[in-house]
Protein backbone atom coordinates (compact mmCIF):
# COMPACT_ATOMS: atom_id res chain seq x y z
CA UNK A 1 0.00 0.00 0.00
CA UNK A 2 1.42 3.70 -0.96
CA UNK A 3 1.38 4.89 2.96
CA UNK A 4 1.49 8.34 1.49
CA UNK A 5 -1.18 8.62 -0.15
CA UNK A 6 -3.44 6.95 2.30
CA UNK A 7 -1.90 9.48 4.76
CA UNK A 8 -2.87 12.41 2.51
CA UNK A 9 -5.90 11.64 1.75
CA UNK A 10 -7.09 10.52 5.08
CA UNK A 11 -6.23 13.69 6.98
CA UNK A 12 -7.65 15.80 4.15
CA UNK A 13 -10.86 13.94 4.01
CA UNK A 14 -11.11 13.96 7.65
CA UNK A 15 -10.06 17.70 7.81
CA UNK A 16 -13.12 18.19 4.97
CA UNK A 17 -15.52 15.90 6.23
CA UNK A 18 -15.47 17.23 9.83
CA UNK A 19 -16.92 14.39 12.05
CA UNK A 20 -16.73 16.55 15.21
CA UNK A 21 -18.25 19.61 13.29
CA UNK A 22 -21.06 17.50 11.53
CA UNK A 23 -22.08 16.07 14.55
CA UNK A 24 -24.07 18.67 16.34
CA UNK A 25 -25.56 19.66 13.62
CA UNK A 26 -26.58 15.77 13.12
CA UNK A 27 -28.20 16.32 16.35
CA UNK A 28 -29.97 19.06 14.93
CA UNK A 29 -31.66 18.20 12.47
CA UNK A 30 -32.75 15.08 13.70
CA UNK A 31 -33.84 15.58 17.06
CA UNK A 32 -37.49 15.06 16.42
CA UNK A 33 -36.54 11.21 15.92
CA UNK A 34 -36.50 7.78 18.00
CA UNK A 35 -33.24 7.04 19.39
CA UNK A 36 -33.50 4.07 16.88
CA UNK A 37 -34.31 6.27 13.73
CA UNK A 38 -31.23 8.59 14.74
CA UNK A 39 -29.35 5.59 14.44
CA UNK A 40 -30.52 4.72 11.07
CA UNK A 41 -30.38 8.26 9.48
CA UNK A 42 -26.67 8.14 10.68
CA UNK A 43 -25.90 4.44 9.25
CA UNK A 44 -27.33 5.06 5.87
CA UNK A 45 -26.02 8.57 5.87
CA UNK A 46 -22.24 7.48 6.24
CA UNK A 47 -22.86 4.65 3.77
CA UNK A 48 -24.24 7.06 1.10
CA UNK A 49 -21.36 9.66 1.69
CA UNK A 50 -18.62 7.04 1.67
CA UNK A 51 -20.67 5.61 -2.15
CA UNK A 52 -20.51 9.18 -3.20
CA UNK A 53 -17.02 9.82 -2.44
CA UNK A 54 -16.14 6.70 -3.69
CA UNK A 55 -17.58 7.23 -6.76
CA UNK A 56 -16.54 10.51 -7.61
CA UNK A 57 -13.07 9.69 -7.02
CA UNK A 58 -13.62 6.72 -9.52
CA UNK A 59 -15.46 8.15 -12.17
CA UNK A 60 -15.77 11.57 -11.17
CA UNK A 61 -13.66 13.36 -13.52
CA UNK A 62 -15.40 11.56 -16.62
CA UNK A 63 -18.96 12.26 -15.06
CA UNK A 64 -18.50 16.26 -14.22
CA UNK A 65 -16.71 16.28 -18.07
CA UNK A 66 -19.89 14.62 -19.97
CA UNK A 67 -22.25 16.94 -18.28
CA UNK A 68 -19.98 19.75 -18.75
CA UNK A 69 -19.96 20.89 -14.69
CA UNK A 70 -17.49 23.00 -12.93
CA UNK A 71 -16.55 21.87 -9.47
CA UNK A 72 -16.81 25.72 -9.17
CA UNK A 73 -21.28 25.09 -9.81
CA UNK A 74 -20.80 21.94 -7.91
CA UNK A 75 -19.22 23.87 -4.70
CA UNK A 76 -22.58 26.89 -5.44
CA UNK A 77 -25.43 23.92 -5.92
CA UNK A 78 -24.30 22.49 -2.80
CA UNK A 79 -23.93 26.30 -1.17
CA UNK A 80 -27.64 26.74 -1.77
CA UNK A 81 -29.00 23.39 -0.50
CA UNK A 82 -26.73 24.15 2.64
CA UNK A 83 -28.47 27.61 2.77
CA UNK A 84 -32.12 25.82 2.63
CA UNK A 85 -31.36 23.61 5.34
CA UNK A 86 -29.90 26.51 7.41
CA UNK A 87 -32.95 28.52 7.07
CA UNK A 88 -35.14 26.35 8.19
CA UNK A 89 -32.83 24.83 11.39
CA UNK A 90 -33.33 28.70 12.10
CA UNK A 91 -36.78 29.06 12.28
CA UNK A 92 -36.93 26.08 14.64
CA UNK A 93 -38.65 23.95 11.41
CA UNK A 94 -36.80 20.56 11.01
CA UNK A 95 -35.08 19.73 7.80
CA UNK A 96 -37.73 17.81 4.97
CA UNK A 97 -37.87 14.26 6.72
CA UNK A 98 -35.86 15.20 9.95
CA UNK A 99 -39.02 15.31 11.95
CA UNK A 100 -41.15 13.16 10.27
CA UNK A 101 -41.01 9.28 11.68
CA UNK A 102 -42.38 8.13 8.30
CA UNK A 103 -39.20 8.93 6.47
CA UNK A 104 -36.30 9.14 8.40
CA UNK A 105 -34.36 8.49 5.37
CA UNK A 106 -34.69 11.39 3.80
CA UNK A 107 -32.76 13.41 5.96
CA UNK A 108 -30.47 10.99 5.97
CA UNK A 109 -29.61 11.50 2.17
CA UNK A 110 -30.21 15.31 2.37
CA UNK A 111 -28.44 17.09 4.00
CA UNK A 112 -26.61 14.69 5.96
CA UNK A 113 -24.75 12.54 2.88
CA UNK A 114 -24.68 15.51 0.89
CA UNK A 115 -23.78 18.10 1.27
CA UNK A 116 -22.69 17.76 4.91
CA UNK A 117 -20.23 14.48 4.49
CA UNK A 118 -20.08 14.13 0.63
CA UNK A 119 -20.11 17.97 -0.18
CA UNK A 120 -18.01 19.75 -2.76
CA UNK A 121 -14.72 19.71 -1.00
CA UNK A 122 -14.73 16.20 -0.39
CA UNK A 123 -16.16 15.32 -3.81
CA UNK A 124 -13.51 17.72 -5.31
CA UNK A 125 -10.45 16.41 -2.82
CA UNK A 126 -10.93 12.47 -3.89
CA UNK A 127 -10.95 13.68 -8.04
CA UNK A 128 -7.46 15.34 -7.26
CA UNK A 129 -6.07 12.65 -5.26
CA UNK A 130 -7.28 9.76 -7.07
CA UNK A 131 -5.40 10.93 -10.40
CA UNK A 132 -2.28 12.22 -8.41
CA UNK A 133 -1.41 8.59 -6.80
CA UNK A 134 -2.05 6.10 -10.07
CA UNK A 135 -1.56 2.49 -9.86
CA UNK A 136 -3.18 0.12 -8.22
CA UNK A 137 -1.12 0.48 -4.81
CA UNK A 138 -1.98 4.25 -5.18
CA UNK A 139 -5.93 4.10 -5.68
CA UNK A 140 -6.20 1.10 -3.15
CA UNK A 141 -4.26 3.66 -0.17
CA UNK A 142 -6.95 6.05 -1.45
CA UNK A 143 -9.90 4.30 -1.48
CA UNK A 144 -8.99 2.64 2.15
CA UNK A 145 -8.63 6.16 3.57
CA UNK A 146 -11.89 7.29 2.04
CA UNK A 147 -13.82 4.04 4.35
CA UNK A 148 -11.37 5.09 7.27
CA UNK A 149 -12.67 8.77 7.21
CA UNK A 150 -16.17 8.56 6.58
CA UNK A 151 -16.08 5.54 9.08
CA UNK A 152 -14.89 8.43 11.81
CA UNK A 153 -17.93 10.65 10.60
CA UNK A 154 -20.23 7.61 11.56
CA UNK A 155 -18.74 7.21 14.88
CA UNK A 156 -18.86 10.90 15.65
CA UNK A 157 -22.69 10.88 14.30
CA UNK A 158 -23.12 7.94 16.48
CA UNK A 159 -21.79 8.99 19.53
CA UNK A 160 -23.69 12.24 19.27
CA UNK A 161 -26.93 10.53 18.90
CA UNK A 162 -26.50 8.65 22.50
CA UNK A 163 -25.93 12.40 24.21
CA UNK A 164 -29.17 13.53 22.57
CA UNK A 165 -31.10 11.09 24.27
CA UNK A 166 -29.91 12.98 27.93
CA UNK A 167 -30.42 16.19 26.26
CA UNK A 168 -33.49 18.19 27.27
CA UNK A 169 -35.24 19.62 24.43
CA UNK A 170 -35.10 23.21 24.91
CA UNK A 171 -31.56 22.65 25.02
CA UNK A 172 -31.72 21.00 21.50
CA UNK A 173 -33.93 23.94 20.46
CA UNK A 174 -31.35 26.22 21.33
CA UNK A 175 -28.72 24.29 19.70
CA UNK A 176 -30.61 24.50 16.65
CA UNK A 177 -30.41 27.57 15.84
CA UNK A 178 -26.86 28.09 16.92
CA UNK A 179 -25.77 25.98 14.57
CA UNK A 180 -28.22 27.16 11.89
CA UNK A 181 -26.53 30.36 11.85
CA UNK A 182 -22.66 28.52 11.62
CA UNK A 183 -24.29 26.26 9.04
CA UNK A 184 -25.50 29.50 7.06
CA UNK A 185 -22.09 31.01 7.02
CA UNK A 186 -20.40 27.49 5.49
CA UNK A 187 -23.10 27.65 2.81
CA UNK A 188 -22.67 31.38 1.94
CA UNK A 189 -18.59 30.41 1.85
CA UNK A 190 -19.43 27.27 -0.32
CA UNK A 191 -21.28 30.08 -2.96
CA UNK A 192 -18.18 32.30 -2.56
CA UNK A 193 -15.25 29.27 -3.13
CA UNK A 194 -17.82 28.09 -6.22
CA UNK A 195 -18.17 32.07 -7.74
CA UNK A 196 -14.29 32.21 -7.19
CA UNK A 197 -13.22 29.39 -9.12
CA UNK A 198 -15.54 30.47 -11.92
CA UNK A 199 -14.08 33.50 -12.72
Amino acid sequence: MNWRAFGETFVTLFVITDPIGNAPIFVSITRRLTPRQRQHAAVRAVLAAGALIIGFAVFGELILRYLHVSLGSLSIAGGLLLMLVALEMLRGNDFPGGGSADAPEDVALVPLATPLVAGPGAIATSIVLWRQHPGIEGHAAVLVAIVLAVGCVGVALLLAERVTRATSPAILAFLTRVFGLLLSAIAVQLVVDGVRSLT
